[in-house]
């Protein structure tokens, strides 16, 4: 297993949340004023995610647990061998919510993605806490 290339996506990870983390406003109003703050905060949430789903499509190669159908199927493809059904969840909901952000399929609601910041980020942090024990336990 290439475990130093799932090493340095996770890094990636964690510098993204650090900059979420450092970044963020304490108010929605705070962020709702700011609109060059709240876009680089919406990159930082896309690019979050796509990592996170990058270092599942990694795992799924590595462990030769088959040539997924769709990004939602790399996740599928972890449950219950490295993700927790929780986790398996978040991160479809999280992908899902990438597609709006990056597609625009509606008005990307500013209060939405407030929330989501400021309340799911641990989401992402049980993840990266799932895919390290894995990685401790396979070394």
């Amino acid at each position: 297993m290439d475990k130093e290339r799932i090493l340095v996506k996770l890094d990636e990870i964690e510098q993204y949340l650090y900059e979420i983390y450092a970044n963020m406003p304490q108010s929605y109003e705070e962020y709702r004023a700011n609109p060059l703050l709240k876009r680089a905060m919406e990159r930082l949430l896309q690019i979050t995610i796509e990592a996170c789903i990058d270092t599942c499509a990694i795992l799924v190669k590595e462990m030769k647990l088959g040539l997924p159908s769709s990004d939602e199927d790399f996740i599928d493809k972890l449950r219950g061998k490295i993700l927790s059904e929780e986790n398996v969840y978040n991160l479809k909901m999280m992908k899902k919510f990438r597609n709006v952000l990056v597609h625009g399929y509606a008005k990307i609601d500013d209060y939405k993605v407030f929330k989501i910041l400021k309340e799911n980020m641990t989401d992402i942090e049980k993840f990266l806490d799932e895919v390290k024990d894995f990685l401790r336990k396979h070394s």
